[in-house]
């Protein structure tokens, strides 16, 4: 196989291929065929090898799906093993493996409402660090305070009633709080109300709030790589050298198609597998280190986190096969205390999803989410939390982060590889096995591939200033103060906590939970002041925003596409005519056309050409 003039035509960075018998390796819709940006001298660099419609060969999905897995691994694991000490398990390693077992499998229940039914958007769910802090707070009080008994190792029988109810009696508090504080959320999303809020948010308001999901994350992705910087610089090295200067460069692989058998294809592997690579490799390497005991096996010593087998433990102890359930630790039990806390996690998550959103569509070269989407999103987000605090996961549910940035690296923004890596996190939570050799993961390794994840983040909140006047002193002053006061408030605050006290327990919950989460802060303050500050629409950058907004959805596929009910709800079944007053349901008058899809007549073909040149579910995508 020869490489095909079709990198120029499609501009793809993973060019289609063509054989001798004019068949194509991979083909991929020619996104800039109508594009209004041609000729502008565009990178080609900047384009996808998948588009969110797209649909990978199976194999491909399974992998690109388990390296999104991977890549939330780290924030999955984390959070079960921060709530172990407030818990009272922090010697009790079996439940903490069921707990993140009961968090993979949530996490993928999660994923797959949202990518069917939810935004719609090739985006991973899982546990949001915005609810630790209230709960936290919550499990500090006299009144869950851990025994002393339980802080010693000797004196814990794990497998004893005494302690399974100490334990579990904290877990079911934290559970009601949080299935009471995901009713607001759920109500927040299908009322409509964040959509209602959509008008008044710009890019001057989406730029610091996706800027400030990932910098805040700087002391804690520093934290776990220093953990072993040798190990840490090496995965970054690894992550950056195949994404960036090896993603061009063809592998050849075996492969059979039907009439050519056995043969080697050329597959662009570095480019769409930069992170499973580089995990992989950095995984593997410290488990050769870990086996000659190079790396120290002291827990004193310097990186004994980079050993493979610190939570050995967890690996032969987890059983082969566990399904977890609601309920599995008895019945959630509720206070105001934590309500309240948690009603202010839900706040901050929310925002971070909303900015997850926007980034999420640019970089799997989709049109911006409409307001009904946005609503779903948020609704289903709501429901998410509600199923983790039934099942007992310790925690909410949010878009993350690290998957977005995900998203910029490996340019594969197909929706089939989310649901793939959904259906991973559902079998690795049902897999105790499985869930605990994924814990294993070095701490290292995964401090190393947040510092490369959160960087991308971080450029694709302060990309949206593309579109406002940035000459402008106005603009120049919202962003830099939304910023800059996103990181110094909450810093103050967390170390100032007794300045902030009330007297009223839950108000002060609320208050240190908004006031250390930075990208509430900076959020906030850029709405504010760019809705307060006069300023025209050009020089606030809406008119260019949603011009760019409408020839992204020239370049991809017609809205309805993307983010219309799947499995023909709305269109082709249960069209009733009330369906277009549900603030979570396209706008289409009754027998008509969606009322907010475009109307020119060079759109609507363009989008025609583009939705026939997409392939389809089953469509040949052979390699």
């Amino acid at each position: 196989m020869t490489p095909s003039s079709d990198k120029e035509l499609n501009g793809l960075d993973n060019p289609s291929f063509v054989g001798e018998d004019g068949s194509h390796y991979y083909a991929f819709p020619d996104l800039t065929a109508q594009s209004p940006k041609e000729g502008r001298g565009e990178d080609h660099s900047s384009k996808l090898a998948y588009i969110i419609t797209d649909v990978p060969p199976w194999y491909l999905c399974i992998l690109l799906g388990i390296q999104h897995f991977l890549t939330a691994m780290g924030g999955l694991v984390a959070i079960p093993l921060i709530l172990s000490k407030e818990l009272c398990l922090q010697h009790d390693l079996l439940t903490q493996s069921h707990l993140i077992s009961t968090i993979f499998f949530v996490s993928g229940i999660c994923t797959l409402l949202q990518v069917f039914f939810g935004v719609r958007l090739p985006i991973i769910q899982g546990g949001t660090f915005a609810f630790l802090t209230p709960t936290l707070a919550m499990l500090s009080l006299p009144k869950w305070q851990c025994p002393a008994w339980t802080q010693n190792a000797t004196l814990v029988n794990t497998s004893s009633p005494e302690f399974i109810e100490v334990w579990q009696t904290r877990m079911r508090e934290v559970q009601g709080a949080i299935i009471v504080a995901s009713c607001f959320q759920i109500f927040v999303g299908f009322s409509g109300l964040i959509g209602f809020l959509m008008r008044f948010i710009g890019p001057l308001t989406i730029a610091p709030t996706i800027t400030l999901v990932a910098l805040p994350l700087f002391d804690s992705a520093g934290d776990d790589a220093g953990q072993h910087w040798g190990i840490s610089f090496m995965t970054i090295a690894f992550i950056v050298i195949f994404s960036q200067y090896l993603k061009d460069a063809p592998v050849p692989l075996p492969s059979y198609q039907k009439g050519k058998k056995c043969h080697f294809s050329k597959i662009y592997l570095f480019q769409i597998f930069p992170v499973l690579l580089g995990l992989s490799l950095s995984w593997l390497l410290c488990y050769v280190l870990t086996v000659t005991d190079v790396l120290p096996a002291d827990p004193a010593g310097y990186g004994h986190p980079a050993r493979t087998d610190t939570r050995g433990d967890v690996l032969s102890q987890a059983p082969w096969f566990r399904f977890p359930y609601p309920g599995q630790w008895g019945v959630p039990t509720v206070s105001l205390a934590g309500i309240f806390g948690i009603i202010a996690g839900v706040i901050s998550s929310m925002l971070e999803s909303l900015g997850d959103y926007y980034a999420c569509a640019r970089l799997s070269g989709a049109p911006p989410p409409p307001k009904h989407a946005i609503n779903r999103g948020i609704g289903v987000e709501g429901i998410g939390c509600l199923l983790a605090g039934a099942w007992g996961t310790g925690n909410g549910t949010t878009s993350y982060s690290e998957n977005v940035g995900a998203l910029g690296i490996t340019k594969v923004g197909s929706r089939m590889v989310i649901v793939a890596g959904g259906c991973a996190m559902l079998l690795s939570g049902i897999f105790g096995k499985v869930g605990a050799m994924f814990a294993s993961i070095p701490t290292p390794v995964i401090g190393g591939m947040f510092l490369v994840m959160f960087g991308v983040i971080t450029a694709v909140g302060v990309s949206n200033l593309q579109y406002t006047d940035m000459n402008s002193s106005r603009n120049i002053f919202i962003f830099g103060f939304s910023v800059f006061a996103g990181l110094t408030i909450p810093n103050w605050a967390s170390k100032n906590s007794g300045l902030l006290e009330t007297g009223i327990i839950q108000l002060d919950q609320v208050i240190q939970v908004l006031l250390t989460t930075g990208m509430f802060v900076g959020g906030f303050l850029g709405f504010l002041l760019d809705n307060t500050i006069p300023g025209t629409q050009e020089e606030r950058g809406l008119l260019a925003w949603k011009q760019s907004h409408k020839e992204e959805g020239d370049n991809s596929q017609l809205v309805s596409n993307v983010y219309d009910l799947p499995f023909g709800i709305g269109t082709k079944y249960c069209t009733v005519s009330w369906f277009r007053y549900l603030p979570a349901c396209p706008k289409r008058p009754p027998g008509g056309k969606r009322m907010d899809e475009p109307k020119a007549a060079k759109q609507e073909s363009s989008i025609k050409a583009s939705s026939e040149r997409a392939p389809e579910i089953g469509a040949d995508t052979r390699i």
